[in-house]
């Protein structure tokens, strides 16, 4: 479980394919703190699991449901990623709670300062928008963000410059690819009462 407060970013330094899985490899600083084999890290959004590490890298096994329901391939080395260890009950919570499992990829159609702010538009996968609220929960990249328009499948968010500053928004430009995991709340009701309405 995670919070969608990225504690960092790391550049992606391989990506290669193993017998059973692809190895990814990200440089890491905080989330290497009291790292163990076995902790869940958010890679981007993406919940992945700890399979070695070193001084400044940290080692994840990625199979082709998380390869393809991702960004991380085309992201490619050198590409930036948010970072953030698991939630650990004992401290603040910030955000809202994410899993780390991606629900589809969106699409940045339009990125863009707007007097003092920054907008943020997304092309959310067909059908998607049934899950977005406005003033609801988006995680992007893994970033925990308000929803502050909805038009069908495409929402928007606005920005403050820290958000943009800590996380890799600063990379971003429009037709870049994100990961998008929506509030959990909304679809676990949807799966109660849809049999009700059949």
């Amino acid at each position: 479980m995670f919070t969608g407060i990225i504690e960092e970013t790391g550049l992606i330094k391989s990506f290669e394919p193993q017998a059973e899985s692809w190895r990814l490899v990200v440089s890491a600083a905080r989330a290497l703190v009291d790292v163990e084999l076995g902790d869940s890290i958010a890679v981007n959004g993406c919940c992945l699991t700890v399979v070695a590490f070193t001084g400044n890298t940290l080692s994840f096994d990625v199979l082709a449901e998380s390869k393809r329901l991702t960004t991380l391939d085309e992201l490619g080395v050198g590409g930036t990623v948010n970072l953030e260890r698991a939630v650990r009950f004992n401290g603040k919570m910030g955000g809202h709670f994410v899993t780390g499992h991606v629900d589809g990829l969106g699409r940045i159609e339009v990125f863009e300062p707007r007097g003092k702010d920054t907008y943020l538009r997304v092309q959310a996968p067909a059908g998607m928008g049934r899950y977005l609220v406005q003033k609801g929960s988006i995680a992007i990249d893994g970033i925990s963000l308000t929803v502050a328009e909805v038009e069908g499948d495409a929402f928007a968010v606005w920005l403050i410059p820290h958000t943009i500053s800590a996380t890799n928004l600063s990379t971003k430009r429009e037709g870049d690819a994100v990961n998008l995991e929506f509030d959990q709340i909304g679809k676990y009701v949807e799966k109660l009462v849809a049999p009700a309405f059949r």
